[in-house]
């Protein structure tokens, strides 16, 4: 996967794009042309065709409009993807009452993340380590920092707790996309795939001199009927995520200690 990197454009214009501060009127001859209508048809874009298709050309071919009328609006395809980026950012549920706890909170928000990277797989080529500051990417982190927030956790300890189960959501969906993503490529599902490779295998498996090896990746793939499960890494990490994460807050308030407890 290509890697895109949020925060290219000019930062003036893309702020200004990401809370709306200075929108343009539509020119005459196109009234519903605006930055909704060609943010919405850049994700149509992305989603039906991947990131390396988008282009402000493309858009434009998808809105039935002349490139440059495209410009009236968004300054260029940097300043566009950062605006595409809070708009799918503002997808995900943030229900006021979850019944459960923080896990329970934290869990929501892995299955939240979880499901906006598998509707818009080119949010993994979108690398954001310099954030994009819009409204709907600053209303995510401020719900989601909420989650945990009151537990006896340090505002640190709270942001690389949120930073622990983003991160370990991003890498599994990409998991699971690639996996997805050989079988369109290739034309070949999992089972074609060793259909075709197991009499070559058999010829060089050597279960004498990679035992553990020989067992465990029979057993798996006997289980997942594919050398890997994207839903099954998912379900299984998250699970184990927030074990870990409960021994740490666990840890930071022992019974009958002075920190208080939300839930």
């Amino acid at each position: 996967m290509a890697t895109e990197y949020t925060g290219r454009g000019d930062p003036a214009r893309s702020l200004a794009l990401l809370w709306r501060t200075s929108e343009r009127p539509s020119r005459k001859g196109k009234p519903d042309l605006g930055v909704d209508r060609i943010v919405r048809a850049a994700i149509d874009v992305a989603d039906a065709e991947g990131l390396a298709a988008l282009s402000m050309r493309r858009v434009a071919e998808r809105l039935g409009v002349g490139t440059m009328s495209l410009y009236t609006y968004i300054p260029g395809k940097a300043e566009l993807l950062d605006v595409m980026l809070d708009t799918v950012y503002g997808e995900t549920a943030r229900p006021e009452h979850v019944p459960g706890g923080w896990r329970a909170r934290l869990e929501l928000i892995a299955r939240e993340n979880w499901a906006l990277y598998l509707r818009h797989p080119w949010l993994l080529q979108v690398a954001v380590s310099r954030p994009v500051l819009g409204p709907n990417v600053t209303a995510k982190y401020e719900y989601e920092l909420s989650a945990i927030d009151g537990i006896g956790l340090t505002d640190v300890e709270m942001d690389s707790v949120l930073t622990l189960i983003t991160g370990f959501v991003h890498g599994t969906a990409r998991g699971a996309v690639e996996a997805s993503e050989a079988e369109q490529q290739t034309g070949m599902t999992d089972v074609q795939w060793w259909a075709a490779h197991a009499p070559f295998l058999s010829r060089i498996a050597d279960s004498t001199r990679f035992p553990v090896a020989s067992r465990v990746g029979q057993a798996a793939g006997d289980e997942h009927n594919a050398a890997y499960s994207g839903e099954h890494a998912f379900e299984f990490g998250l699970r184990r995520v927030l074990d870990g994460i409960e021994h740490f807050v666990d840890n930071k308030n022992p019974p009958g200690g002075d920190t208080a407890r939300r839930e």
